[in-house]
C-alpha cells in the first residue's frame, strides 16, 4: 500500500470517529466539542486535501454514511422512547376509565336494587293496610263510651303494626285520641278530624260514636291520598297538617 493510500485510510478513520463523536455529543445534550478534537479535525482536513480526488470522495462518502447512521439510530431511540411513554400513559388512562365505569355500574345496580326493595315494601304495606281496613267494624263490640287506651287497642287491631306509630302520631296531634273531638271553627270531627265530618259515613253510619268506624275511615283516607299512614305522617311533619 502506498503512503498516500495509508494516509487516506487514516484520515477516513479519524474523520469518521470525529464525526460520530460530534453527533453523539449533540444527541446526548449538545456538549461542547473538546478543543483537542477541533484541532484534530482541522489537521485531518489538511491531510484530506493531500489525497487524490477519488480517494477524497470515498473518505467523504464514508464519513457522511456514518453520520447518517448515527443520526438514524438516535432518531430511532428517541421515537421508541416516545412511543413507550405514550403507551404507558394511555394504559394508565384506560385503567382509570375502566375502574370508574365499574364503580358507576355498581352504584347504578345498588340504586336499582334499593328502589326495587322500597317498592316491594310499599306494596306490602299498602296490601296490609288494605286488608286491615276491610276488617268488619262490627267485630268490635260497641260501647256507650271509650277510654283512650280502649280506642288505641282498637286501632292496633285495625292498623298494620309497621304503620301504627305513624297513624298514632297523626291522631295524637289531631285529637289526642278523643273520638268525639270537634273543631269549633271548621267543624272537623273525630280521631282524625275529618272535614267535613260527614265524609266518615262512607265507613259506617255510626261514625259519630264508634271509634272503630273512624279508624277504618282514617286508615283508608291515608292509604288512598298519601300511600300509607307513614307517608301521611311525613306530609304532616312538612306541612303541619294533612
Amino acid at each position: 500500500m502506498s503512503r498516500i493510500s495509508a494516509r487516506g485510510f487514516a484520515v477516513a478513520s479519524a474523520t469518521a470517529v470525529t464525526t460520530v463523536g460530534a453527533v453523539v455529543g449533540v444527541a446526548q445534550g449538545g456538549a461542547a466539542q473538546p478543543a483537542g478534537d477541533a484541532e484534530a479535525t482541522a489537521s485531518d482536513s489538511t491531510l484530506l486535501a493531500d489525497l487524490p480526488v477519488g480517494q477524497q470522495a470515498e473518505v467523504q462518502t464514508a464519513s457522511l454514511t456514518q453520520q447518517a447512521d448515527v443520526q438514524a439510530n438516535a432518531a430511532d431511540t428517541t421515537a421508541r422512547k416516545s412511543a413507550e411513554e405514550a403507551a404507558r400513559k394511555q394504559a394508565a388512562k384506560d385503567a382509570v376509565a375502566k375502574q370508574k365505569a365499574a364503580k358507576e355500574a355498581k352504584d347504578a345496580a345498588d340504586q336499582a336494587k334499593k328502589a326495587l326493595q322500597e317498592a316491594k315494601e310499599r306494596a306490602e304495606t299498602k296490601t296490609q293496610s288494605t286488608r286491615a281496613s276491610t276488617r268488619d267494624v262490627g267485630s268490635f263490640p260497641q260501647q256507650s263510651s271509650y277510654s283512650v287506651s280502649e280506642v288505641q287497642a282498637i286501632a292496633r287491631q285495625i292498623v298494620p303494626a309497621g304503620q301504627f306509630q305513624c297513624f298514632s302520631n297523626i291522631v295524637n296531634h289531631e285529637s289526642t285520641w278523643n273520638y268525639q273531638a270537634t273543631n269549633p271553627t271548621s267543624g272537623a270531627y273525630g280521631l282524625v278530624q275529618a272535614y267535613p265530618a260527614g265524609k266518615m259515613a262512607s265507613a259506617g253510619a255510626d261514625w259519630r260514636t264508634n271509634p272503630a268506624t273512624q279508624i277504618k275511615w282514617g286508615l283508608n283516607y291515608m292509604n288512598e291520598r298519601y300511600g300509607s299512614p307513614c307517608d301521611a305522617w311525613g306530609y304532616w311533619q312538612a306541612n303541619g297538617s294533612y
